[in-house]
């Protein structure tokens, strides 16, 4: 038991709204859960102990359904019992399929399915492993899970697809270990291996075996890991930052959770309802925050305005009650925070409610002042973000507004059912498609090592793209102390003009839409003045490469969508260009992670 809570003590930043544990003995499975943090489950535990050969358990931070007891993991159904990270994206029709069956559903997770989907399995005769891998055949999403069931007591399933990882370990005294994440097995073991998509693994004593999905055999090397305890938290990055960025579709596909459906093209908000009443007479929304969550509530602003026709204004919380802002009931104040708990965005949120507003929040944090304070909240779940300049944070918090924009469009009659199941889609396809312009790391890096020693540099954007420029320049300013400038690109002539020379990098987001064109004649105006272009492209156009000096091809997901793509480059280049001056990427000086006061 005790290798359990430790274990899941140093995962809980992966989740703290409840946790739970199973254990298998000779009575069969013992499940204990509890609301909250683990020392909630820790307590329970020390008033009614339980051992056994064999257990799981789990950290939650809720996807599915509200933090409560039933909620948490681990989820039994009838003898298989399971814990597992990851979103199920056919949720709602595979939940249909086993009701259909008779069987009772007693959470609102999509976790206790996949246990369902197994114990069936299991009932006709066969092997966990055989179980589990005919059940991953019913699912669509991505999973790490792990399984324990009462027929066969002295081993354990792990599964693995998509962006969750699955950590096996291996010990010289006999015990094999699963993990989500390596520091919860150092203590143990520094012999680990990692399981990749569509493979399993059977761990018992002394013994781990892992098989691909049709069940061969597949020959796994254990390797030593020699980390220390702060480069196991960075999971084999160099630096917090660099592991925030690459965990960015993990994030998005958690704010994305089951609150969509493209089959019915609903977006349900975590119970947050806009009527169709309330929608019409909704005469607009104030958006409010402080630095790179402002520049996500600027992006906002264009998906609302234009996806559900609603006006919009966006202040800096510092400056909104400072203005004498007028409100009244009939307005939505929406505050931003990663932290919750920013000094001035309260403020904000304080001034929107003194005027009657309605107050829906969008925050990264539980329990903190702006959420209790909130008439609704909805959670990005980015999951913990340590690096002081802001990555999966802000990306969350775009994805978040697109769905409160889809949400509106849909209440006011804006959006047809087919183009919202087609924003849905591309919404769905976000996170994978971002891997893939992850994967551009190396490139970039290169392209930062050319122009890390510039002193100055220009971040150019029209349309929505524009406040992705001023997210662009903030991240370069932030952690490698080069002055930065964003711009709206049709500005550029009415001052920044006069900077340009052959010593300015200009990094130009020339993406698809109806604005190209216009963005195009200011990159050559750029070009004319001997600046040195470096140009975010749509995959397809291969004209801008003879117009710029280094481009970028990312894929093209729609105007709103492909904002959050352009954005990780513009992280990337910061993060290269900083390490390669020398600073501190992590902790930048003079910034801190929350600011708490005015």
């Amino acid at each position: 038991m005790d290798v359990l809570l430790d274990g899941l003590e140093s995962l809980e930043y992966r989740g703290y709204d409840s946790a739970g544990v199973a254990i298998l003995n000779d009575g069969g499975l013992d499940v204990r859960r509890s609301v909250g943090k683990l020392r909630n489950l820790r307590r329970s535990l020390e008033d009614a102990p339980i051992e056994g050969r064999a257990g799981v358990g789990h950290t939650r931070w809720a996807t599915h359904g509200k933090p409560s007891e039933h909620n948490a993991h681990p989820h039994r159904a009838g003898s298989v019992v399971i814990v597992h990270n990851g979103i199920i994206e056919n949720y709602r029709e595979l939940r249909a399929e086993l009701e259909a069956v008779g069987c009772v559903i007693a959470s609102d997770t999509d976790t206790e399915l996949i246990a369902h989907c197994i114990e069936l399995e299991v009932r006709t005769g066969v092997d966990l492993l055989t179980a589990a891998r005919t059940a991953c055949q019913r699912l669509t999403g991505s999973y790490a899970f792990g399984a324990l069931y009462e027929g066969d007591p002295s081993s354990l399933v792990a599964a693995k697809q998509g962006g969750s990882p699955i950590i096996l370990g291996v010990s010289d005294d006999g015990h094999s270990y699963l993990a989500s994440d390596i520091p919860a097995l150092l203590p143990y073991t520094r012999q680990m291996s990692f399981l990749e998509d569509g493979e399993f693994a059977v761990l018992s004593a002394g013994a781990t075996q892992v098989v691909d999905a049709e069940g061969r055999p597949v020959d796994r090397e254990f390797k030593s890991i020699d980390w220390n305890p702060v480069a196991a938290q960075k999971g084999g990055y160099d630096r917090f930052m660099q592991k925030e960025i690459f965990e960015q579709p993990r994030a998005i596909t958690d704010t994305i959770g089951t609150r969509v459906d493209e089959a019915s093209a609903g977006i349900d908000l975590d119970g947050i309802e806009i009527s169709r009443e309330q929608a019409e007479k909704l005469q607009g929304i104030s958006l409010v925050a402080c630095g790179t969550a402002y520049y996500a509530c600027m992006v906002g602003k264009y998906m609302i305005e234009q996806l559900a026709g609603v006006p919009c204004e966006v202040d800096l919380a510092s400056e909104f009650r400072y203005r004498q802002p007028i409100l009244g009931p009939n307005r939505i104040v929406l505050p931003v925070s990663q932290s919750g708990e920013t000094a001035d965005t309260l403020a904000a949120l304080r001034e929107g409610r003194s005027q009657g507003s309605r107050i829906l929040s969008i925050s990264n944090s539980r329990d903190s002042s702006i959420a209790r304070e909130s008439d609704d909240v909805l959670y990005t779940h980015a999951g913990p973000e340590i690096g002081v300049a802001s990555t999966k944070c802000f990306s969350t918090q775009v994805v978040a507004l697109y769905l409160v924009a889809l949400k509106l469009a849909a209440a006011r009659g804006r959006l047809g059912e087919a183009d919202l199941q087609a924003r849905i889609r591309d919404l769905v396809q976000l996170p994978r498609t971002l891997e893939a312009v992850l994967q551009l790391d190396p490139a970039i890096r290169e392209i930062a090592h050319r122009y890390f020693k510039a002193q100055d540099f220009l971040f150019l954007g029209r349309g929505i793209f524009y406040p992705i420029a001023l997210e662009g320049a903030l991240k370069l300013k932030e952690i490698s102390y080069i002055h930065a400038e964003g711009y709206a690109a049709g500005e550029m002539k009415h001052g920044p003009i006069a900077l340009i020379d052959e010593n300015m990098p200009v990094v130009v987001l020339a993406l698809q839409g109806e604005l190209h064109d216009k963005l195009v004649s200011n990159l050559e105006q750029v070009r004319a003045r001997d600046g040195k272009v470096i140009a975010i492209a749509s995959e397809g156009d291969t004209e801008i490469v003879d117009k710029a000096d280094d481009v970028i091809h990312i894929p093209h997901l729609g105007d709103y969508l492909t904002s959050i793509l352009a954005v990780a480059p513009l992280q990337l280049l910061a993060y290269h260009v900083a390490t390669r001056k020398g600073t501190d990427v992590d902790q930048p000086r003079n910034l801190a992670k929350s600011v708490t006061v005015e």
